[in-house]
């Protein structure tokens, strides 16, 4: 019985994780609900299949894949992330607000220019805190090819983000 709550306490945190992660694509907070929801129902059809260390890659997986599934059907395009890329815990200080949300602002916009590949891949990495091999089996790469294009989705960022801040 304790083992059963635990397990449950454990898929809750890694589906609001998943959910964190679909909201930073901009997908919107009922569409991001309805996929979470179809990816635990997945999860407990398939839980005894699933290794333990890779439930969260898994986890992801299946909402990605379930949510471009519903862009072909709607025949969207593109993703693109949402506010706050940053979630951090600031105290009630206005100064380092505005500061943060001026941060978060410019991090979001260079984050825009670059390629959705390195957008995705920087945030699996940072976002969801996902080790290169987890990312290099969501997205089918070698883990080989994952960290070069994370290396190169670093330094366009690095890049984007000074120019931002020389244009401002």
């Amino acid at each position: 019985m304790m083992n059963d709550i635990n397990a449950i306490k454990e898929l809750n945190s890694e589906l609001n994780i998943v959910y964190r992660y679909l909201r930073k694509l901009q997908i919107t907070h009922a569409d991001a609900e309805d996929i979470v929801q179809e990816t635990a129902y997945k999860y407990l059809l398939y839980s005894d299949t699933i290794q333990s260390s890779k439930i969260r890659s898994w986890l992801i997986r299946v909402a990605l894949n379930f949510h471009y599934d519903q862009c072909r059907k709607k025949k969207r395009d593109e993703l693109f992330l949402n506010n706050g890329i940053l979630d951090t815990d600031i105290e009630e200080d206005p100064e380092a607000l505005i500061l943060l949300k001026e941060k978060r602002g410019q991090l979001e916009h260079a984050l825009s220019k670059l390629k959705p590949r390195y957008r995705e891949l920087l945030l699996l990495k940072y976002q969801t805190e996902l080790s290169y091999e987890e990312i290099s089996t969501l997205l089918e790469l070698p883990v080989g090819s994952v960290k070069t294009n994370l290396f190169r989705a670093r330094k366009q960022l690095a890049k984007v983000y000074k120019e931002e801040k020389h244009e401002r």
